[in-house]
């Protein structure tokens, strides 16, 4: 604004320089608050408090990493328990599902032939005791864990895979199984890659 002979004169571009000006000091602050500060803050305090949990939960075995507690891994073969299935193979860069409604053909197709699978690779149990964790996708397609009995109905393959007997596997599974969280959250889970590394080790001695 500016006085000419009495009269006044707007200038317009004036204030909206002084505008532009406040929102590009607004956005650099901002920028550097919720960017910088609070990102640094944030992950100085977790690998204060939780280191483990702030690199991604690894698991190591002699010195090396082997997989993360976070992510299932892929299990085939008749000595290992077997986890989750999973439609993306435990990508982790693909974390999902087909969002299949109950009715779908497909869905209903998929769930048969997990049973058949099932059937082929564990004769001696009856697909009545099977729980439904081992012949379904979890939502994430990346479930590191099975329940307690999705690792105990396993049990007579591995025991027939690796010669461990039926007995000492029962003890396995019982010592990784994890309890619920705070006595009430949750059901008990088994971390399928640290289960398999435990056989791995007893299979060893």
């Amino acid at each position: 604004m500016r006085a000419i002979d009495g009269t006044i004169e707007l200038r317009k571009d004036e204030p909206t320089m002084q505008l532009f000006a406040s929102s590009l000091r607004i956005s650099l602050v901002l920028m550097l608050l919720c960017g910088v500060v609070y990102n640094l803050a944030a992950t100085g305090i977790a690998q204060t408090l939780m280191p483990h949990r702030a690199s991604g939960s690894l698991i190591e075995e002699d010195g090396r990493i082997v997989g993360s507690e976070l992510i299932g891994q892929t299990f085939t073969e008749p000595r290992w328990f077997h986890g989750r299935l999973s439609s993306i193979g435990y990508a982790a860069d693909g974390s999902g599902t087909p969002n299949y409604a109950p009715s779908n053909p497909d869905l209903l197709e998929r769930a048969r032939q997990s049973a058949l699978d099932w059937q082929a690779a564990n004769p001696d149990v009856p697909l009545s005791e099977v729980p439904l964790d081992l012949v379904t996708n979890s939502g994430s397609g990346l479930d590191p864990d099975i329940s307690p009995q999705g690792a105990r109905v396993q049990i007579p393959r591995v025991s027939a895979a690796t010669g461990i007997p039926q007995a000492e596997l029962e003890q396995l599974v019982e010592r990784h199984t994890a309890p619920r969280r705070l006595g009430l959250f949750g059901e008990p889970t088994v971390n399928v890659l640290e289960l398999n590394l435990a056989l791995r080790e007893a299979a060893s001695k």
